[in-house]
Formats: C-alpha cells, structure tokens, sequence
C-alpha cells in the first residue's frame, strides 16, 4: 500500500524491453536509503518490485498485464518518473490509501489556470466511470488527487503548486 504522496522524482536509465514485458533500471533523484531486494517501490503510480541495487539505481521488471494498463511503455531512458516507497506499518498516512494497482491510462484534454493551481481535464475509457465519484480521491501517476468533478468518462483535478514542482505533472501534454 501506498499513501500517493510522492517522495521524489527518478530518472529512467534504461528500458529492456523483452516482447510485451520490460525490466527499468531507475536512479532515484534523492536520497532512499536501505532498499531491499524484494520492496516494493511505485513507479509513476505503479506497484514495483525492486530486483537489484547497485547503491544509486535498481531495477523493477513489469509484466505484459502492467505494461498494458500503464504508462510505463512510454518511458525510454531519461523519461522522469514519479516515485513512493511502500508503506510500514505505524507510518504516517498523509494522503490516500492507494494500492498501486492501475486500473486504466487517461488522457489529458484540456489544463486551464485556477489561481496559483492547474485544473486538468482528463478522459479515461468510459468503463471505469462508474468507479470514479466527485470529491473522491483518484491516483494519476501515483500522485492522490481529490477529484473535483467527474462524467462518465473524464473527471478533473486541481493541482496545487506544491504538486506542480515535486512531480511529474509538468510533463504532462
């Protein structure tokens, strides 16, 4: 389990790709001490295992199934990305309970000024509707959202300056 709150941004440096499946080698931008073989670290959302550690970077292979729900068959070395270690029992809760496990890819229809945040617009395939509720919480790329309003098939956030600098947001188009 995840809380959404990332904790730092990585930098892919390579993409193995293997058919529909890949391996990521990532070095994390910050500091992330004592990773352990066998943790589970999100990458842009989505719940990692980590295969090695070099010290500055490890790697975290994706399934078929994962590369088709997410976001991760776009990233090639260089690509930034949004990171959150696990959870421990006794942490602090900060944002949102979020399990990692990505449900669908959405698209990005329309940003526009809200003050000092962004409100996005996003579409997302019309069977997930039903699950997305107004003032709900939504994970995109891992980061919790509260969803401002929603349809069928798009919702809306709000997003704060604080979220505009510490993630990948900005990359967004």
């Amino acid at each position: 389990m995840f809380t959404g709150l990332i904790q730092g941004i990585g930098f892919v440096e390579a993409v193995e790709m293997r058919g529909n499946e890949s391996r990521l080698r990532i070095a994390p931008q910050f500091d992330l001490p004592d990773v352990r073989i066998g943790e589970s670290i999100a990458v842009n959302g989505t719940c990692l295992t980590v295969e090695t550690w070099n010290g500055r970077s490890y790697t975290a292979y994706a399934s078929a199934e994962t590369m088709q729900r997410t976001n991760l068959g776009k990233l090639r070395p260089g690509s930034r990305v949004n990171l959150e270690r696990a959870l421990a029992f006794g942490d602090r809760l900060g944002g949102h309970l979020v399990s990692g496990h990505v449900d669908c890819l959405a698209e990005v229809e329309s940003v526009s000024p809200a003050g000092e945040s962004k409100k996005y617009v996003l579409r997302f395939p019309a069977e997930y509707g039903p699950q997305v509720i107004e003032k709900g919480s939504v994970a995109l790329d891992g980061i919790s959202l509260t969803v401002n309003e929603c349809g069928p098939d798009f919702l809306s956030v709000n997003i704060i300056p604080e979220t505009q600098g510490q993630t990948t947001i900005k990359d967004w188009t």
